[in-house]
């Protein structure tokens, strides 16, 4: 369960379009996160990755390396 706060434009814009076709907020709501979700995973991995690089804790590979060792030279 999950109970969310949201601006009063927000409320608005997402209640006119639930009336609008007949679907609840809840639907629209649901249909938000599931479809963002994974992008704002990759951000978050993302920028701990570049943390652990940029203090030395990770090491990167260059992409020729990676290219020869799955055999996707030119």
């Amino acid at each position: 369960m999950l109970a969310i706060r949201l601006p009063e434009e927000i409320e608005n814009r997402l209640s006119a379009l639930a009336n609008a076709t007949g679907r609840t907020k809840t639907f629209y709501a649901r249909e938000a996160i599931l479809h963002h979700l994974e992008e704002l995973e990759d951000i978050y991995l993302a920028e701990a990755r570049a943390i652990k690089i940029r203090s030395g804790h990770t090491k990167t590979v260059p992409l020729e390396n990676i290219m020869a060792e799955y055999g996707l030279e030119n």
